[in-house]
């Protein structure tokens, strides 16, 4: 499998799967790789239309992004947050003066009309992004948290409430009633590779696939299918995985993320300090890759890029295989 020929798809969300955007965008040629972003976490905040997988995204992909956070614009102020917070505005979402600009384009363009979509590839096009940042969705379908205080939006939840409720229950609203993109759909049916970033299941991967048409895209699709877990010595670098599978009793470890995304991919990368889990998985029919998962930086990310490529074959190889037994 040729990388100068491949067409490939990944699905992301987070910090996680900006930085497998970053790796893998810098392996391939310009526009061979389309990127569905996670829109569960979008919010209004000030009237303002705030996508922050979307902009997380589109801040790396560019080189934009406060690589300290690995979210925000590097170098930016807060003026116009502290500027609402005196006048007694809620400050509890941190919006930079850069940030508050793509909000504002992004939510004058809407009020006329206009799809996300459209709009975000707009933006990439002008930030000098060769790589197609594409919403999964151009239909609204927040992520809410059920807490012990009822339901509330993610970024409630996330943010403001820092994720300390324990959470009961999680909801894609709108999602079984919503679908992908005409633009998603084409680069899922038309992908060579189709890569699930090492990002929150629950949060950034499973809002998509709650969209029925991108389940069945993935069903469907003939292209090598594989997912790169976000543990590390079976725990999250960062966030809230851990304890959301705790709360909801859900399986742990990459057992559980190979759970999740059951049916749907043909083989899961771990970190090699996960390499003992690679026996199970393969028993449950999955092809194994244990690597340094971990993508601090660009050039780690590449790594990581470079190391999938070079495995790609032999899972397509062995689908084939499989595919000629069931002949």
């Amino acid at each position: 499998m040729n990388e100068s020929s491949m067409r490939v798809v990944l699905l992301a969300g987070g910090v996680g799967g900006a930085r497998m955007a970053l790796g893998l965008a810098a392996s391939l040629p310009p526009g061979a790789l389309t990127v569905v972003a996670n829109i569960g976490d979008d919010e209004r905040f000030y009237g303002l239309q705030v996508c922050p997988d979307l902009d997380t995204l589109l801040y790396t992909l560019s080189g934009r992004v406060n690589r300290k956070n690995g979210w925000g614009v590097e170098g930016d102020t807060t003026k116009a947050l502290q500027t609402l917070s005196s006048l007694g505005a809620p400050d509890w979402m941190t919006l930079g003066d850069a940030d508050f600009g793509l909000h504002i384009y992004r939510s004058w363009r809407l009020a006329q009309g206009e799809r996300l979509t459209t709009i975000m590839a707009d933006v990439a096009q002008n930030l000098g992004v060769d790589t197609h940042l594409l919403p999964a969705c151009d239909t609204p379908v927040p992520t809410e948290i059920e807490t012990a205080a009822g339901w509330q939006s993610f970024q409630q939840w996330f943010v403001a409430q820092r994720t300390q409720p324990k959470v009961l229950g999680i909801c894609y609203r709108g999602a079984t009633f919503a679908d992908v993109t005409p633009e998603v759909l084409a680069a899922l049916q038309q992908a060579d590779v189709i890569v699930i970033a090492p990002s929150n299941p629950l949060l950034s991967i499973e809002p998509m696939l709650a969209l029925p048409s991108m389940r069945s895209a993935l069903l469907a699709s003939t292209a090598v299918r594989v997912a790169v877990s976000p543990l590390i010595g079976g725990h999250a670098v960062k966030g809230p995985l851990a304890g959301m599978l705790t709360d909801l009793n859900l399986t742990p470890g990459n057992l559980g993320i190979a759970e999740r995304y059951a049916g749907l991919i043909d083989g899961l990368v771990i970190d090699a300090s996960d390499s003992d889990d690679a026996v199970i998985l393969r028993k449950q029919g999955l092809m194994v890759l244990a690597t340094n998962t971990l993508i601090a930086e660009k050039a780690a990310a590449q790594e990581l890029a470079s190391a999938l490529f070079g495995w790609l074959p032999l899972v397509r190889n062995s689908l084939q295989r499989a595919e000629r037994r069931t002949q």
